[in-house]
Parts: C-alpha cells; sequence; structure tokens
C-alpha cells in the first residue's frame, strides 16, 4: 500500500543519497580522480577495480586509490538511479493517494539518465571543464527535484490534517519574488562555484584573502576564463588554462559569494520577523550560510584542504536546499 508517509521516507532516503553523491563527486574531483578509470561503467573492462592491468591496453596506469574513488562514487550514483526508478513507481501507483502528478517524477528519472551519459562523457571527453561543470549543476538538479518532491508531499501531509501554521503571504507579496531571486542568486553561484573547480583556479590567487596577489584587482583574463567551449583530443586534467584566465574565474566565484552572502543574510533577517515556519527557516539558511563562506574562506587561506573543500561542496547543497524550502514554503502560502 502506498502512503504519503512510506513515500515520504523514500524520498527522504532519497535526498540523503544525493548528498552523498555530490559529495562523493567533490571528493573524486579534489583527489583528481575522475579519471581513475579511464572507461566507463566498468573500471578497465571490469565491474570492479582490477588487481593488475594491460599497460599495452591502456595509456593510464591504474592507481588503485583513484579508481575506487571513482569506482564507489559510480555504484552510489547508480543506486541512486534505481531509487528514482522506485519513486516514479510509487507515484504512479499512490497517485490518488500522494495527489502527485507524475511529471516531476518523470523529469527526475530524465535527469537521472542524463546525468549517467554525462557522468560517460566526463571520463571520455578527459575531463572538460564544461562537461564535469554540467554534471556538477546535474546532481544538484536532481538533489533539488527530490527535495521539491519531499516538500510538496509534506506540505499535502500538513493540510490534510490542519496541522499547518505558518503565517499566510500574499501572492503579490515582495518577498516571494525575493526569494526566487535569492534561489537565481544561489544557482548562479554554484555554477561559479563548479566552473572554478573544474578549471583548477580554487587557489588561483594563492592563499591570500580578501586581497589576491596584494591587489585588488590583479590581471584577469574574463574572456578566456569563461569561454564555454570544449576541444576534442584536449586532456584538461589538471587544467589547460592559463594564469589570468584562471583568476579571473577565481574572483568572479569570490564577487559571486559577496553578493549572494549579502543578499541572503537580508533575505533571512526579513523571514525572521515573519514569524512561524519561516522563522525557523530563516535561522536555518543564515547558519548555512556564514559557515558555507567560512568554508571558502578557509580553502584559500588554507591551501584547499579536501575535507574543507569537500564540506564546502556539501554546505553549498545546503544552502541550495534551504533556499528551497523558503522558497516553496512562501509559494505555497
Amino acid at each position: 500500500m502506498i502512503n504519503p508517509k512510506s513515500y515520504s521516507k523514500v524520498l527522504g532516503f532519497a535526498v540523503l543519497l544525493t548528498l552523498i553523491v555530490i559529495v562523493l563527486g567533490a571528493y573524486t574531483r579534489l583527489t583528481d580522480s575522475g579519471l581513475g578509470c579511464p572507461d566507463w561503467p566498468g573500471c578497465y573492462g571490469q565491474l570492479s577495480v582490477p588487481e593488475n592491468i594491460s599497460t599495452h591496453e591502456y595509456q593510464r596506469p591504474l592507481e588503485k586509490h583513484k579508481a575506487w574513488n571513482e569506482m564507489i562514487h559510480r555504484y552510489v550514483a547508480g543506486t541512486l538511479g534505481f531509487v528514482v526508478l522506485f519513486i516514479l513507481f510509487m507515484t504512479i501507483r499512490g497517485k490518488n493517494v500522494l495527489k502527485q502528478s507524475v511529471g516531476l517524477p518523470l523529469l527526475l528519472l530524465a535527469t537521472v539518465i542524463f546525468q549517467a551519459l554525462l557522468g560517460m562523457w566526463t571520463v571520455t571527453l578527459l575531463l572538460s571543464p564544461l562537461i564535469v561543470t554540467a554534471h556538477l549543476l546535474g546532481g544538484f538538479t536532481t538533489l533539488s527535484l527530490l527535495w521539491w518532491l519531499w516538500l510538496n508531499n509534506r506540505s499535502t501531509t500538513l493540510h490534510s490534517n490542519n496541522s499547518d501554521s505558518s503565517p499566510v503571504i500574499h501572492k503579490s507579496s515582495l518577498l516571494k519574488i525575493a526569494a526566487l531571486f535569492g534561489l537565481l542568486l544561489v544557482i548562479i553561484q554554484i555554477f561559479l562555484g563548479g566552473w572554478t573547480s573544474t578549471n583548477y583556479a580554487a587557489l588561483a590567487c594563492g592563499t591570500q584573502f580578501p586581497s589576491c596577489f596584494n591587489s585588488w584587482w590583479p590581471d584577469m583574463d574574463f574572456v578566456k576564463g569563461f569561454e564555454l567551449t570544449h576541444e576534442s583530443g584536449v586532456d584538461y586534467e589538471f587544467g589547460v588554462l592559463e594564469s589570468p584566465a584562471r583568476t579571473a574565474i577565481h574572483y568572479t566565484h569570490r564577487m559571486g559569494a559577496l553578493v549572494v552572502f549579502s543578499y541572503m543574510m537580508l533575505l533571512g533577517i526579513r523571514l525572521l520577523s515573519v514569524g512561524g515556519t519561516f522563522s525557523k527557516l530563516a535561522k536555518l539558511l543564515l547558519v548555512v550560510l556564514f559557515s558555507q563562506v567560512s568554508l571558502g574562506i578557509m580553502n584559500v587561506m588554507l591551501g584547499l584542504p579536501i575535507a574543507v573543500a569537500t564540506l564546502h561542496t556539501l554546505f553549498a547543497a545546503l544552502l541550495l536546499l534551504a533556499t528551497l524550502a523558503i522558497t516553496h514554503r512562501i509559494i505555497k502560502s
């Protein structure tokens, strides 16, 4: 029997699993394990990491720790794919009870399938920044769709039980527009973070903060830095851009962080005065926001330690979830 409670549990598990996939993807990227297995979906022609390989068949030597980083990420991502398929099945079977259309789960499944293709192209196109960034955004898109489904199910359950005590915000309220604009800013900043990482620009200003190479406006090449092209046959591992281009990417990410921090802090403070669930969500937003900015600064000043950089990706996901929760609550009010 499909019911909202079991549906919510499966969705919650899928959200958690997606967060794990995103963190594992970040760890794989940060440990330079993206090409730990030079083929797809297996690893050196096998379903697991082999003990040894033929050096004549593969140009890349086997580095077991990198290969395992990559394969564990693939295993967990594959598991998520089956969970998403099960969610679609549950939605279809319990459509009348759940009051959830199949449109969103179908879009979710299509996103996961496209994610698998991007995962393959990440390897076959030798870590092209355009593909790897798209793969990262696909992971965040999957997370967003699952979270939105969970929020929808929770909202339906609360309304059915008449237990939703959140303040009502009129449809014409500027707060709705403000929340949607905040969501857009967070998405853009996630793209900039992904573009920074995939172009190996995280330390393009060294370990200096807030200045960059003892300057507030260092030598930068924005045209090259944000050229969204891919050249076939080029190995993009460790990056191919010159220093001014990487500096432009890094500096833009810093400026974006300043804009997002300022805007979301003001939005959070405004929501604190609304009361009810909005106040709780605002507190969560502010905690995640300050944590994320602190992790970003630590990334630079400590020279990009893997643990801190991985947490930076996790808190980017948590910031997105908090912003989506606020947006959903405002829209449904």
